[in-house]
């Protein structure tokens, strides 16, 4: 089933000015009604915010593309532009849980999808006592937020300092003006098999990913200024993008070079309650990307790295995270790297596991211009 490979992109990087003195515009990227058909209630947003909202319609009711579309919709864009009966019944959701915003609470989305469905088809009516009288679940670190105006008693800078201390010193990270990874890629887009991946990076903050599929390589570019997707599962060959969107790409490749990660975000906020990942003690800073994404860096209490990334993107409908994990880190070039990456979101989930980095490898530029679109696999003959 084609679907939107995601996974954590993105470095801080501000337009940058033209000869004239006019800030370089971003590339537009296309709007979903001038890719599908029979587009109704979802116009005006991108492609890549329309299958953000598709992906928050399945975190919201646990389903998956062909339990809404056609079953012929699988490997074929087209038949996704048929109409079915849980289809008809989004778009009268999508009006209802509108004006009900819109009437009810002054045009503030207060409700979603995953206010009423929470995971299942169905909203729930009757109380669950078992849940009411059982112990309350583990709090979600992703969901720990900022409580009143208590002042923090760590600053944002000062943990940030601590995990440049960590990753081997501000010095070293500056000798490191370039990296090339080689390792592996799996997720639902490969069927769970483990296939070639390569990272090519160069400071302050250009990135490309390149995950060798069989249907055709998956290309994520940010070249400092503009970022693209070229991949054969995607419904365009190849996507411009913008806004928070772009804002993925902009923070991988600023995560690349951590000494400019102060810069690549704003609006630092720091003092969130205590946290943990698992068994580890974690604290957490937040700050805000160019295209206007809030982005949560979670960092072990203990050693100072950074262990995840949870960046929220607007879609129609909703907010949707996307999570990074770190782990595995070993020393590079007298820099600590993650070994081990975990990416996740409502598309989707993805591991990459890293078995070589070259440090300060001379990169020609062309390994940072936009990608030629990649071409979709032929539907199979019926």
């Amino acid at each position: 089933m084609p679907r939107t490979i995601l996974g954590a992109l993105l470095c801080f990087a501000l337009c940058i000015v033209t000869a004239s003195g006019q800030a370089a515009s971003e590339p537009k990227p296309q709007l979903a009604e001038e890719v599908f058909k029979n587009v109704q209630v979802l116009k005006g947003i991108s492609v890549n915010e329309f299958m953000g909202t598709m992906g928050f319609f399945a975190a919201s009711l646990s389903l998956n593309c062909t339990d809404c579309h056609v079953s012929e919709s699988s490997g074929d864009w087209g038949p996704y532009a048929a109409d079915t009966p849980l289809k008809k019944t989004a778009r009268r959701m999508i009006v209802m849980v509108n004006d009900l915003n819109k009437n009810s609470f002054g045009g503030r989305r207060a409700v979603t999808c995953y206010s009423c469905h929470r995971g299942t088809i169905f909203p729930k009516v009757i109380p669950n006592l078992a849940e009411q009288y059982s112990s309350p679940p583990a709090d979600d670190p992703n969901e720990i937020e900022i409580i009143g105006k208590a002042p923090a008693t760590v600053s944002a800078e000062q943990i940030l300092d601590k995990y440049i201390q960590a990753l081997g010193g501000a010095q070293r990270l500056a000798d490191l003006s370039s990296f090339v990874v080689k390792g592996t890629y799996q997720g639902y887009d490969t069927d769970l098999e483990a296939v070639p991946l390569e990272v090519f990076a160069k400071a302050p903050g250009q990135r490309t990913t390149v995950v060798h599929m069989r249907p055709g390589n998956s290309t994520t570019t940010y070249d400092g200024r503009a970022g693209w997707i070229a991949a054969a599962d995607k419904p365009v060959g190849l996507l411009a993008l913008a806004g928070e969107d772009l804002d993925g790409v902009r923070l991988e490749a600023a995560l690349s070079f951590p000494t400019g990660i102060r810069q690549a975000l704003g609006q630092w906020r720091a003092g969130f309650p205590k946290a943990a990942i698992g068994n580890r003690e974690v604290q957490i800073i937040q700050g805000t990307a160019a295209g206007g994404s809030r982005v949560k860096l979670f960092f072990d209490q203990q050693s100072g790295l950074l262990v995840r990334v949870l960046r929220y993107t607007d879609t129609a409908v909703g907010i949707i995270p996307a999570q990074t994990d770190y782990s595995d880190y070993r020393e590079v070039a007298g820099v600590k790297m993650p070994f081990h990456w975990v990416v996740t979101w409502t598309n989707g989930q993805s591991t990459a596991e890293v078995s070589e980095v070259q440090p300060n490898v001379a990169m020609d530029a062309s390994k940072f211009a936009r990608p030629a679109p990649a071409l979709s696999p032929k539907p199979a003959a019926k």
